[in-house]
Protein backbone atom coordinates (compact mmCIF):
# COMPACT_ATOMS: atom_id res chain seq x y z
CA UNK A 1 0.00 0.00 0.00
CA UNK A 2 1.50 3.36 -1.07
CA UNK A 3 0.50 6.99 0.35
CA UNK A 4 0.64 10.06 -2.06
CA UNK A 5 0.55 13.22 -1.28
CA UNK A 6 -2.94 14.05 -2.61
CA UNK A 7 -4.63 10.92 -0.35
CA UNK A 8 -1.62 12.15 2.86
CA UNK A 9 -3.03 15.94 2.78
CA UNK A 10 -6.60 15.17 3.87
CA UNK A 11 -5.03 12.87 7.01
CA UNK A 12 -2.57 15.65 7.88
CA UNK A 13 -5.21 18.71 7.96
CA UNK A 14 -7.60 15.93 10.20
CA UNK A 15 -4.65 15.46 12.58
CA UNK A 16 -3.51 19.01 12.98
CA UNK A 17 -7.59 20.15 13.10
CA UNK A 18 -7.36 17.79 16.41
CA UNK A 19 -4.49 19.36 17.90
CA UNK A 20 -5.46 22.59 17.36
CA UNK A 21 -8.60 22.20 19.22
CA UNK A 22 -6.89 19.99 21.96
CA UNK A 23 -4.48 22.32 22.35
CA UNK A 24 -4.87 25.80 20.72
CA UNK A 25 -0.91 27.24 21.57
CA UNK A 26 0.23 25.08 18.87
CA UNK A 27 -1.23 26.85 16.30
CA UNK A 28 1.13 28.47 14.74
CA UNK A 29 3.58 25.50 15.45
CA UNK A 30 1.33 23.04 12.83
CA UNK A 31 0.64 25.69 10.83
CA UNK A 32 4.44 26.35 9.66
CA UNK A 33 4.61 22.47 9.85
CA UNK A 34 1.91 21.89 7.80
CA UNK A 35 3.12 24.48 5.37
CA UNK A 36 6.94 23.62 5.12
CA UNK A 37 5.79 19.76 4.82
CA UNK A 38 3.42 20.69 1.68
CA UNK A 39 5.86 23.20 0.31
CA UNK A 40 8.58 20.34 0.02
CA UNK A 41 6.19 17.57 -0.92
CA UNK A 42 4.93 20.15 -3.94
CA UNK A 43 8.68 21.54 -4.98
CA UNK A 44 10.25 17.60 -4.68
CA UNK A 45 9.73 16.76 -8.15
CA UNK A 46 11.48 20.01 -9.17
CA UNK A 47 14.13 19.19 -7.15
CA UNK A 48 15.25 16.43 -8.10
CA UNK A 49 15.85 16.23 -11.71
Amino acid sequence: MTIDVIALQPIVALVAGILILAIPRLLNIIVAVYLILIGIAGLWPHLIR
